[in-house]
Parts: structure tokens; C-alpha cells; sequence
């Protein structure tokens, strides 16, 4: 039988899946497309937006919106759009440019293609393009097999989710970024984690949804890794994007887990490492893989 966390966890699931739910505007969304290839998906209420730049963008055609080929390289493309947003910026015509960060997200139609163009990070869902992140577990095991977690607490002045518990460390990948530098990058400059230490974080697996609000659509995966910290490590504040950091037994990380004090995609983080580090046993979890397939959602 199902239990009120295993209720709670999988209604968060499918919150950031939203996309792939009935009543979505996945069906009146318009493809975006750039040199012949699907790159995201943009909402009608944008198309509309689009229409004053018709230089850069072609008009609709069979539920597509296409940059002009005229933009026919990486820098072209990049340069003339970000143009296009710098403009919208001031025009204070999108609430998520006021959030304007100065870092560019490489864009592709998958991960391993070659970027196509490159655009702000806080336009992104503008044009529901693929974003990826890298997200750290830290962990440790004592002699007698307890496993216990740190967790991050993100600062109160974050543009997004302040406050919120976060993943040891994490970050977007920027464009020109490789994931591993990505990582050792994000263990220093947040939890003060020196290289030595931070290089022994592994690879473990992808998570990855889509999900929408007002203004956008979000279609994310983020490389997730596994770091075990020596027993007496203690990261420490670094750059402000966290304020505070918890080592927590796995009993309390899955209370809080549905308690609302997540950022909600590092939530998923850490249910798929419950699942990987069995934690979760599917003789006792109704709904064990309806949380691995809600994890792994095609972008």
C-alpha cells in the first residue's frame, strides 16, 4: 500500500513532468527549430513576441517557429539572438530576463550533437531549449554502514528557490564547459571542496524532465555524480550561493525530502540516489518504477 511520502514524492514527479501530462500546451506549443533541427518548443503567447523580429525569426510554418538560415554559423546565430533578447530585456517585456545572469548555455538538439548556437541562460525557457546541470551527492558511510548526506541550504538571496535545500554542490553547464571541469568547479567555488578531494566524485547517472510554467518550458537533465567524503570533511561556505550545510542520517533526507524545503529538482537527485544506494526497496515501494521512469523522462 501506498504511503503518504510515496504519494508526495511521486505527485513532486510529476509536477516537473508536467509537460508529458494531459491539459499541457505541449499540443498548441510550436517547435523551434534551428538549421533543420528541433532545438526546444515555444509557447504561443512567445510566437507572438517573435513576430516584431522577423529578420531573425521566419513566420509559423507547419508548427514550427525557425531562425532564419540566413544565421548560418555558431557566432551568427548567437550574436543576432542574443541581440533580439537584449532588446525584449529593455523593453521589460519578460519577467524571467529581469533575471538576466550574463552566462550562456550551449544549444543543441541532444547533448551529443554539435552546439548549433549559444544563448542566456535566463532566456532559455523562452524557447524551451535543452538546459544541463551537474549535481554532486556528497556522502559518507561510517564503519558500522550508516549512510548519512550533506545538504546544502541555498542562500535567501538566490534568484531561484532561496532558501531551499539544494544538493552538496551543483551548477548549469555553461556553454564551452565540460561536465567533469564543471564539477570540480562547482565543488570548490560552493562548498570549498579542494580538487584532491572533489576529483574522487564519479559519474553516476542522468536525471532528466520537463516541466512548464508561465512563461516557458523546461526541458532538463542534469549529470548527476557521487562524491564520498572522507568522516571528518566538512564543506564550508564558499561563494554565497549556499549559506549553510547539513550531515543528515538517510531516515531524515527522506522526511525532508516531502516536506516542501527542496528545490525541487535536486529532490529528484537525491530519490535517485536512494533508489541507486538501495534505500528504496521495491518489495516495499508501490511505486518504485513509477519513480524510476519519472526520473529518466525523454527531454
Amino acid at each position: 500500500m501506498a504511503t503518504a511520502w510515496s504519494e508526495k514524492m511521486l505527485q513532486l514527479l510529476r509536477k516537473m513532468n508536467n509537460f508529458h501530462s494531459p491539459g499541457s500546451s505541449r499540443a498548441r506549443c510550436l517547435r523551434f527549430e534551428v538549421a533543420d533541427q528541433q532545438v526546444g518548443w515555444i509557447l504561443p503567447q512567445m510566437a507572438v513576441i517573435l513576430k516584431d523580429f522577423s529578420d531573425v525569426f521566419d513566420p509559423p510554418n507547419d508548427g514550427a517557429i525557425s531562425l532564419s538560415s540566413r544565421l548560418d554559423s555558431y557566432s551568427k546565430r548567437s550574436e543576432v539572438v542574443d541581440s533580439v533578447l537584449q532588446t525584449l530585456r529593455r523593453n521589460d517585456a519578460l519577467t524571467c530576463l529581469k533575471g538576466w545572469r550574463d552566462e550562456r548555455y550551449d544549444i543543441m538538439a541532444r547533448y551529443c550533437d554539435t552546439p548549433l548556437m549559444s544563448m542566456e541562460r535566463s532566456a532559455t525557457s523562452l524557447f524551451g531549449v535543452r538546459r544541463y546541470g551537474v549535481h554532486i551527492n556528497g556522502y559518507c558511510q561510517s564503519d558500522d554502514g550508516e549512510l548519512r548526506m550533506w545538504l546544502a541550504r541555498r542562500s535567501a538571496t538566490k534568484q531561484t528557490y532561496p532558501g531551499l535545500l539544494d544538493n552538496l554542490a551543483a551548477g548549469g553547464l555553461a556553454a564551452g564547459m565540460s561536465i567533469g571541469a564543471t564539477a570540480l568547479k562547482e565543488c570548490e567555488e560552493e562548498a570549498c571542496i579542494p580538487a584532491a578531494i572533489a576529483e574522487k566524485a564519479r559519474p553516476v547517472n542522468t536525471v532528466s524532465y520537463t516541466y512548464e510554467e508561465e512563461e516557458g518550458v523546461f526541458p532538463e537533465s542534469q549529470f548527476v555524480f557521487d562524491l564520498e567524503l572522507p568522516a571528518d570533511f566538512q564543506p564550508r561556505v564558499g561563494d554565497g550561493e549556499a549559506q549553510e550545510f547539513y550531515f543528515l542520517p538517510m531516515d531524515k533526507v527522506k522526511e525532508l525530502l516531502v516536506g516542501g524545503d527542496f528545490k525541487p529538482n535536486c529532490a529528484m537527485v537525491v530519490l535517485d540516489f536512494l533508489i541507486r544506494h538501495s534505500c528504496i526497496d521495491p518489495d516495499t515501494e508501490p511505486y518504485y518504477q513509477e519513480f524510476v521512469t519519472g526520473l529518466h523522462q525523454t527531454l
